[in-house]
Formats: C-alpha cells, sequence, structure tokens
C-alpha cells in the first residue's frame, strides 16, 4: 500500500497535524533563493581559499600544549612513523578524505537546491549542508592562529545556527512545541562564546564560567530531543514520521560511530589511536547528507524502516559475539593454563567454532526480539500471515476462506474498504462473473 494512501487513514486530530505549508512563491521565492546562493558562494570562498593554511597546518607537526583537530602532535607522529607512513603522507590523505566529504555535503545540498528551492525549509536544511561540509576545516583553522581564522568563526557561527534551527524545524518549518523558538535564542547566544571566545575549551578559563556553558550547552540540546520526540508522537503525519527516522538515524549513527572511537583516542593518547579516530570521525560524516537528502527528497522513505531493523540487529549480534568470542578466550586460556603448552591457540580455534555454530540461531532469536519490540504490528502482521497459510492446506470452504481471507487482510493491511470478486460455477458448466462487496472494514 502507498505511503500517503496509509496516512490518508489513519486518525489523527486535524488542528495539530495539518502540515504547514512551506512552499515559497512570486518574490519571496525569488529573494529565498539570492540569500540562499548569496551565502553558499560566501562560504565556498572561504572555503577555497583556507584550503592551502589548512594543508600547511596538516603537514606541520604541533608543538602546542592543545593542538588544532587534526594535526599531528609529537606522540602521533611518532606513532605514524611506527605504522610506516609520513607526515606528507598523511596530510595528503587527510585534505584529499576532507575534500570528499565537502564534496559529497555540497553535491547533496545542489541536489537539494535544484529538486526542492521552492520549499524554505529544505533550503535551510541544504545550507546546513553546504555550511557543515566545512567542518573538517573549521575544527582545525578556528582553533589555529591562521589569517581565514575570523571567515572560519563566522562560518562555523552560521553553521552552529543553521544546524540547531534545522532541527527545530524539521520537517514541516514550525517551532514545535512553542517555547523551542526561546530554545533558539539561548542556543544563539551561547554559540557565540564557544566559536568566538572558545571559554569551554579555554584551559584559563575560570570553572564558574566552563561548568554553567557546558550545562546549559547540554540542556539546550536535551530540549531539543525531547521537542522532537513530542513532534514525532503527538504532531508529525506519517511521511514526517519516516522523514524524521531518516535525520535520526544519520546523526545517531555518526554520533555513536564517533563515541567508540573516542574512547581508545582519550585512554591511549600517545599510541596511533587519536589518528584512528580522526579518520573514523570524517568518514562517519558521509552518512549524514546521504540521509539528510533521502528525508527531504521524500525518496525511498519506507526502507529506513528495515534499515533500522538491520541495524538493530546485527549491531546487537556484533557485540554479543565478540562478548562471547573474549570471554570465551579467557574463559579458556585459564581453565587450560598448565595442561597444554598451546592453549591459547585451543581457545581461540573452539572460540571461533561457537561463533560459527551461534552465528544463525543468535541471530534469529535476536531478529525476532527486535521485531516483537519495535516492530510489533508487522511482527503480528508476519504470525497471521502464517497461520492463513496453514489454513489454507485444511479448509476447502469458499465461503470459510472468503471470510478468513478479508479478515486477514484487514488485520495486516488496515485498509478502508475491502471488496472481494468470486467467480462462481453454474449449473450448466459454465462460469459466471459475479461481484460481492463487502462494507468498508470497521
Amino acid at each position: 500500500m502507498r505511503l500517503h494512501r496509509a496516512a490518508a487513514h489513519i486518525p489523527l486530530n486535524h488542528d495539530q497535524h495539518m502540515e504547514a505549508d512551506t512552499h515559497l512563491h512570486g518574490r519571496r521565492l525569488l529573494l529565498a533563493r539570492v540569500i540562499w546562493i548569496t551565502l553558499v558562494a560566501l562560504t565556498l570562498s572561504v572555503y577555497i581559499t583556507s584550503l592551502p593554511d589548512y594543508f600547511t597546518v596538516l603537514q606541520t607537526v604541533c608543538r602546542l600544549a592543545a593542538c588544532p583537530y587534526g594535526q599531528l602532535s609529537p606522540d602521533t607522529a611518532v606513532a605514524l612513523e611506527h605504522l610506516g607512513l609520513t607526515v606528507g603522507s598523511y596530510a595528503t590523505g587527510m585534505f584529499a578524505l576532507a575534500a570528499l566529504v565537502a564534496l559529497t555535503f555540497f553535491g547533496t545540498a545542489g541536489v537539494i537546491f535544484w529538486r526542492k528551492s521552492d520549499d524554505w525549509v529544505a533550503l535551510l536544511m541544504a545550507l546546513g549542508l553546504v555550511l557543515g561540509g566545512t567542518i573538517p576545516i573549521l575544527f582545525t583553522l578556528g582553533t589555529d592562529h591562521s589569517t581565514w581564522r575570523l571567515p572560519i568563526l563566522l562560518v562555523g557561527e552560521l553553521s552552529f545556527i543553521a544546524f540547531f534551527l534545522d532541527f527545530t524545524l524539521f520537517p514541516d518549518g514550525r517551532f514545535v512545541p512553542r517555547w523551542t523558538r526561546w530554545l533558539f535564542v539561548a542556543f544563539c547566544i551561547e554559540s557565540v562564546v564557544i566559536v568566538f571566545f572558545s571559554i569551554p575549551f579555554s584551559a584559563s578559563a575560570s570553572l564558574w564560567i566552563v561548568v554553567p556553558l557546558d550545562v546549559l550547552f547540554f540542556a539546550l540540546y536535551l530540549g531539543l530531543m525531547i521537542a522532537q520526540m513530542y513532534r514525532y508522537r503527538y504532531v508529525s503525519t506519517l511521511v514526517q514520521r519516516q522523514q524524521t527516522k531518516w535525520v535520526v538515524f544519520g546523526l545517531s549513527v555518526d554520533i555513536l560511530v564517533t563515541i567508540v572511537a573516542l574512547f581508545p583516542a582519550l585512554f591511549f593518547p600517545r599510541s596511533a589511536a587519536p589518528l584512528i579516530f580522526v579518520l573514523v570521525y570524517v568518514c562517519s560524516l558521509f552518512i549524514y547528507p546521504i540521509t539528510i537528502g533521502v528525508a527531504i527528497l521524500r525518496h525511498h522513505l519506507l526502507d529506513i524502516d528495515v534499515l533500522i531493523n538491520r541495524t538493530l540487529v546485527y549491531v546487537s549480534l556484533t557485540a554479543s559475539l565478540v562478548f562471547v568470542y573474549f570471554g570465551l578466550i579467557f574463559a579458556l586460556q585459564y581453565l587450560l593454563r598448565g595442561v597444554i603448552n598451546q592453549e591459547s591457540d585451543v581457545a581461540i580455534v573452539a572460540s571461533t567454532l561457537t561463533i560459527y555454530v551461534l552465528f544463525q540461531p543468535l541471530r534469529r532469536r535476536l531478529q525476532n526480539i527486535v521485531d516483537r519490540r519495535f516492530y510489533r504490528h508487522k511482527y503480528d502482521a508476519a504470525r497471521i500471515l502464517a497461520a492463513y497459510s496453514a489454513t489454507l492446506r485444511l479448509e476447502v470452504d469458499v465461503s470459510r476462506l472468503s471470510e478468513d481471507l478479508i479478515a486477514v487482510v484487514q488485520e495486516t493491511m488496515q485498509p478502508a474498504h475491502i471488496s472481494l470478486w468470486l467467480r462462481p460455477t453454474t449449473q450448466d458448466g459454465k462460469e459466471q462473473v459475479s461481484r460481492s462487496s463487502l462494507p468498508p472494514a470497521r
């Protein structure tokens, strides 16, 4: 069943769930396009002209206590040499990766502008993508004493504001609930302090200033999350919920991957872990513009349910198997200690065989748990269809099968109307077409 048709039959409150018209016409459309093109041109000019300074910073080993993002410290430079790489190869690789990330952001924004330039919410999201493409350079030159530091900080301020505003207004362009507009005002004020004065990140700043700013920063994002959950639960239509799922999925994967890569960098700062963190963080940025583009262009919105389902299953499966694998290795090494000389090899082989045996049963078990917990309607529909398939093998009464078929369709697809056509056989052997129409399902 088509998505827009299914959404039309969901009982929603008309006053709360009417979609706001975000399309522009006439002079407003022309003005919005001119402003968008102007801001994008300024952002791209700052980005392109700061590329040489960015590459120079990557080629230089930092000698300060606090190094800019992406720049090598003496310890990480030594760890890089142990891997057989030079500082020049690192700078070239990071520069190429940052340029590829920027092209992905800029390209997605261009497609959105091309297809949805008459929608001001789409224009705002596209502008956020253009600003987001400058993030690797922003984090590096924004904390470095570069000639382009002030323009980069201006772009950084715009990116902070655009990011928060995007997620405050998405997907219908309204402040929902209304108090979220005050969250946006507070965020604009604090972002100026964070970007231009770097007070939360300054070593000389007083804790009496740093702690309240950090608390306020996280409180604003917590309020934004609560507002989005409220919007999703009580305001959004079915299409808007699918859009929200795409955006939240991309952002969640980005944050989760970054956090996982951050812990080794914090605990082992003098190893190659900080280099791996920078690489993983930059690579994780690729998924964000893709999910934003799908949500705005409304292309394959229903695929997000399958994607989330598979992600939940295989992330849980991977974590469980890793825990079992290393747990068995340590347990077998302890049990076989002193019995044989090559207990580690035996433990590894035994653990690998155990993982091989557990993979399919554990995957099916986790799939059932995820379906029951997060996709209960689809899980029940699959059980109803399986039960009806079993009934078809035993039941021969056409009228009974018709009633069962109508009940199954009503339970699984929940249509607004069900009609059933039968072709009965007359006494003279000729087939006569008849139509049996049932009232709408309640």
